[in-house]
This record gives structure tokens, C-alpha cells and sequence, in this order.
């Protein structure tokens, strides 16, 4: 069982707050959500949570306080996907895909059979077979951020965390890469923390949505809870009508302003 606890965390960049106080508790298997407009301290949250900006308050794993693990402890316990990941353009794609198994591969080691199997069965579910030998530079952006995908996929951590994990993707492929995380994570007991601005997706996905607004939670709860045309008023500034399907789905649905 692993589980992943925030407590009081506070990021700042040159002395200004991009997340305050931020509190949570998450158990195996379960997709929190971050949702809200831009510069709320979403993607924030995700870097503290990956070791990656200084914070002051806590952030651990099991009780394992993130920055005083080590790069390997955190590499198997944590897979982070970024918004704008760098990209090797010489490396190919299996190449790439095969650095989410360095943490289990010991220097002067080569990958086992196991490592093998691994990247075969992701580049499979994410449709990239067909580009395992392709340089990184010729891909598409959809391809590359379903690539990025699969590297933090073929590291097995029990923790993954998503920032806005499909914005280059199309309808097929958003969906594809999604259900793959849901699967894997009832599968395999996941812990799922994603910042997303697509409100009908994450709220189709996620357990929980987490609405942030100048580095503080304003709501959180189901999709059916946060997602209120009055709340996105509030907080986004935009006009949506809210539409509730009868398995539970909530739909949001931009208006357009009316003109004189």
C-alpha cells in the first residue's frame, strides 16, 4: 500500500506563493485531480511532489519525506510527466521509452528480460510500436507527449503524477492514454495526482477534484460537486452550462457571451 500525504505545503518563487498550504491525503489506487485556471499552483503541487522546487511544509511517501529520499528511491516510487519535457531528438523511441527502467538497472548493467517485456507492453498499449525505431526528432507533438507517457509508465512507481498529460493529443488518443492510467492504476494500485485543464475529463477520470485558485483550494470533492457553473463563474470567469448524464458524467459546456 502506498500512500502520498501533503501537509501545510507552501511553494514560492522569489519571495512570491504559488501554493499555500496546500493538505492532502492520498491512498493506493486512488486519482486526485487538480483543477483551475492558469498560474493557480497546480503544476506547483506536482513539482513539489516530485522533487523538483524547494517547499517549505511536507510532502512524503509511506512517511518518507520526498527531498530526503534519494534519486533512485524517488525515480521507483515516483513518475512524473511534465507539461514541456526536454527531448533527446537523436535518441529513438524505444531508446527513450527504455530511461523509465533505469531505476531498477544497475551501472554496468544492461536491461533484463523483464525491463524488455515492460517497454514492449507499453509502447503496445499506447499504439507507438510502429514507431520504436523513429528518432524523437521526427514525431509528432501528440506522438512525443504519448511517448512521455509511456517512459513514466515503463517505471512501475506506485506514484504517478500527470500535468496536463493530453493537451497534445486528439479525442482518440486523450481517451486511449487515460483509460491505459485507469486501468493500470486499478490493476496495480496506482496513485494518481493529475492537473488538468479539460474540466469534463478530469471530472470523468478522477475520484476527486481538487479546484485551486492563487495557490489555495477553493472546492474539492466529486466532479458533481465542484463542477457548478457558478463556481467555474467564480474562479474562471467564463460562462458554461453544466450537463449531468444519467451514468453520472458531468459535462462542461462553454457559452458563448451574448451580443448586443
Amino acid at each position: 500500500m502506498t500512500a502520498i500525504g501533503f501537509c501545510d505545503l507552501t511553494v514560492a518563487y522569489n519571495g512570491t506563493n504559488a501554493v499555500v498550504g496546500f493538505n492532502d491525503l492520498l491512498h493506493s489506487g486512488e486519482w486526485l485531480c487538480l483543477i483551475g485556471p492558469n498560474g493557480a499552483g497546480k503544476s506547483s503541487v506536482l513539482r513539489a511532489a516530485a522533487g523538483l522546487v524547494p517547499y517549505m511544509g511536507s510532502v512524503a511517501i509511506n512517511q518518507t519525506e520526498i527531498p530526503a529520499a534519494s534519486a533512485r528511491w524517488r525515480a521507483q516510487h515516483i513518475a512524473y510527466v511534465p507539461q514541456a519535457p526536454v527531448i533527446p531528438t537523436d535518441m529513438s523511441v524505444y531508446e527513450y521509452v527504455l530511461l523509465g527502467r533505469n531505476p531498477y538497472i544497475n551501472y554496468f548493467s544492461s536491461e533484463t528480460s523483464h525491463d524488455r517485456d515492460v517497454i514492449d507492453r507499453v509502447l503496445n498499449r499506447l499504439d507507438l510500436v510502429q514507431f520504436s525505431a523513429r528518432k524523437l526528432g521526427t514525431l509528432s507533438g501528440g506522438e512525443v507527449q504519448r511517448l512521455v507517457i509511456a517512459r513514466a509508465l515503463a517505471q512501475e512507481a506506485p506514484v504517478l503524477l500527470l500535468d496536463e498529460p493530453t493537451s497534445a493529443l486528439d479525442i482518440g488518443h486523450q481517451q486511449q492514454a487515460l483509460e491505459l492510467v485507469d486501468s493500470l492504476r486499478r490493476e496495480q494500485g496506482l496513485t494518481i495526482i493529475s492537473a488538468m485543464h479539460d474540466l469534463t475529463l478530469a471530472g470523468l477520470y478522477a475520484d476527486r477534484l481538487v479546484l485551486m485558485h492563487e495557490g489555495h483550494r477553493v472546492a474539492e470533492g466529486t466532479a458533481k460537486q465542484v463542477l457548478k457553473s457558478e463556481t467555474l463563474a467564480e474562479f474562471y470567469g467564463v460562462s458554461a452550462r453544466v450537463h449531468h448524464e444519467p451514468d453520472g458524467t458531468v459535462v462542461v459546456i462553454p457559452q458563448r457571451s451574448s451580443h448586443l
